[in-house]
């Protein structure tokens, strides 16, 4: 992960650059190519992003093939809605609330097809179950966060990892800011729990 997960739960933000300025600006060129239809400017564009909208797919799934099949559809989407990408920031910066409603959309579906195949309130236990931790687990960071429910954890992820304010988290996920706050604590708590067994 780039700048260590360290960097992302203190909420740093990179100080711009001349080499940013240049590497948007050869960004943009990209897009109004891609927008064309010249197909390899937007794989080079998929080629630039795809390794990080898949550590955000993976972590919000928490498995790894669905992960690869959201960021097919992350990018799908990306192509068919270029045209509203006007350039006054940063593509990834575009492309990271389309991944998280692209993964929320897909949790989303999958709940709803459970709910018509098991009627029942709590469609929720019929998630996978978490893998119990093992001794050699008990300290990775990684999987005690795939073993946190997916509210909680997509609010982790947003939040203490990728450094977003609780307002822009709940944003992203359709929340109230205080449903956000209630989700982090719950998922520290967890996580706590979970590192500390």
């Amino acid at each position: 992960m780039e700048g260590g997960l360290a960097g992302f739960m203190l909420g740093e933000t990179p100080i711009p650059t001349r080499f940013d300025d240049e590497r948007r600006a050869a960004e943009w060129r990209l897009v109004q190519d891609a927008r064309s239809g010249d197909l390899q400017a937007f794989e080079r564009l998929y080629r630039d992003h795809e390794r990080r909208v898949f550590a955000l797919c993976l972590r919000l799934s928490s498995n790894p093939e669905l992960a690869e099949e959201l960021t097919q559809e992350v990018f799908i989407r990306a192509w068919k809605k270029l045209a509203s990408f006007r350039g006054e920031s940063a593509f990834s910066s575009w492309l990271y609330p389309l991944t998280v409603n692209v993964a929320r959309s897909e949790r989303r579906s999958r709940m709803r097809r459970l709910a018509r195949v098991f009627p029942t309130d709590d469609v929720a236990a019929f998630e996978p179950p978490a893998p119990p931790p093992t001794p050699e687990t008990a300290f990775d960071l990684e999987k005690a966060m795939a073993a946190l429910p997916p509210g909680a954890r997509a609010v982790f992820v947003l939040h203490d990892v990728e450094g977003r304010t609780h307002e822009e988290t709940a944003s992203l996920l359709g929340l109230a800011p205080g449903t956000s706050k209630a989700q982090l604590h719950r998922a520290r708590r967890l996580l706590r729990e979970a590192l500390e067994s």
